[in-house]
């Protein structure tokens, strides 16, 4: 069973990989890193799509390649403890590199 969330969370990193995080005033020390995949978003719907598909302009003259924000997230499924005498739980956590934000998503049982 699990319950999902929209928490946001702090995340202290190592190695590129989620070390801990504090979580409704409680710090969990990440034990394992279970699995790790990267989801893309709506990339097709962006403006910047759009217009290259409609034969329009997409930026003023000279500005570059149009920047397109697909809502890549970074997503971890971690054993983690909220220190010795708590046992331990499963957690998904999700960076989104649009907003610069972690998030725990689901708590699995």
């Amino acid at each position: 069973m699990s319950r999902l969330h929209a928490d946001a969370v702090e995340v202290q990193r190592h190695d590129d990989e989620p070390a801990q995080f504090l979580w409704r005033g409680r710090l969990y020390v990440v034990r394992e890193v279970l699995a790790r995949w990267t989801e893309s978003g709506g990339w097709w719907r962006s403006a910047a799509v759009s217009a290259l598909s409609s034969g329009s302009p997409a930026g003023e003259a000279g500005s570059g390649p149009a920047s397109v924000d697909d809502g890549e997230q970074d997503w971890f499924r971690v054993e983690a403890g909220a220190g010795r005498a708590a046992g331990t739980g499963v957690y998904d956590l999700c960076f989104s590199w649009s907003s610069g934000c972690w998030s725990l998503a689901r708590v699995l049982d």
